[in-house]
């Protein structure tokens, strides 16, 4: 199947159909029928569960549970660095925020405002900033972990699509990671205000915080928005903040004067882990 064809062909699928399908079967608990699916699945996609805090396939009543299965204690540690990787994956995208304008493949940008569902004061703080975009395959691990230090300033979840968000669809889907279902949370950390996004994609069931628990489902079909100014969430360096139910990608974002030096080595279909250096100070 050529990639064109591929791309084209999610047009026409009945995405949130499949993803609400693939969420209730990720669930259940179907005993050796899950175990198998499991099994297969670690086959098909080499995942290395020697990282997991619990290798045993059996043990997982569900699909989903074994998705976002935690690492074991010491799999993943974190560089003395100003900011560290949130998640293992691949670099999607890395680079400087044009105006607000972030490079999402060639021929394609979106804007900051658009990604952050419309808050044109949040999308404000960050012109000609830097972000990273980064892609959680299906073999990675799926939670989310604090880049910094952070204090939660808001939490805004909004609707679109689930195309899906792999290299092929972002090459030919315009404005990709602005157009699909996210969940959008601005920190306040000791290099300034960041934000670090949750893309939704075709069949992630959910997405979650911390701090919330599951924000979708429910699909309200509407933005919401939580502000949690008035109270002191503060998640530091390292900790998990969110998780993903299947697979999908983050997009962060951070302002002009952080003073900081972005790692060079970073580039695009770059595997990353969590832990390891994002940024020092310059």
């Amino acid at each position: 199947m050529s990639e064109r064809f591929a791309v084209w062909l999610q047009y026409l699928l009945p995405k949130q159909a499949l993803t609400i399908l693939a969420g209730k079967l990720a669930s259940a608990e179907a005993g050796g029928l899950t175990t198998a699916v499991i099994r297969w699945f670690v086959g098909r996609y080499q995942v290395n569960m020697a990282e997991a805090a619990n290798p045993d396939i059996a043990s997982y009543p569900s699909f989903n549970q074994f998705f976002s299965r935690p690492l074991r204690a010491g799999a993943r540690p974190l560089a003395d660095a100003a900011l560290i990787c949130p998640v293992d994956g691949a670099i999607s995208q890395f680079g400087p925020i044009r105006q607000d304008q972030i490079f999402q493949a060639k021929g394609h940008d979106y804007s900051t405002t658009a990604l952050v569902g419309g808050d044109t004061a949040m999308a404000t703080h960050y012109q000609n900033g830097f972000f990273a975009t980064i892609y959680l395959s299906p073999r990675d691990y799926h939670r989310i972990h604090m880049p910094c230090d952070g204090r939660l300033l808001s939490m805004t979840y909004v609707p679109g699509a689930l195309f899906s968000v792999n290299p092929a669809t972002a090459r030919g889907v315009p404005g990709l990671f602005a157009r699909n279902e996210r969940v959008v949370c601005e920190f306040d950390g000791p290099h300034g205000r960041f934000v670090l996004t949750l893309v939704g994609a075709t069949i992630v069931g959910s997405m979650a915080t911390t701090w919330h628990g599951v924000v979708n489902p429910p699909r309200p079909g509407r933005i919401q928005r939580w502000d949690y100014q008035d109270q002191h969430i503060v998640i530091g360096k390292g900790e998990e903040m969110g998780r993903f139910q299947l697979g999908s990608t983050v997009v962060l974002l951070f302002p002009q004067s952080t003073g900081l030096q972005f790692n060079q080595q970073w580039q695009p279909a770059s595997p990353v882990r969590l832990g390891e250096c994002m940024a020092d100070m310059a």
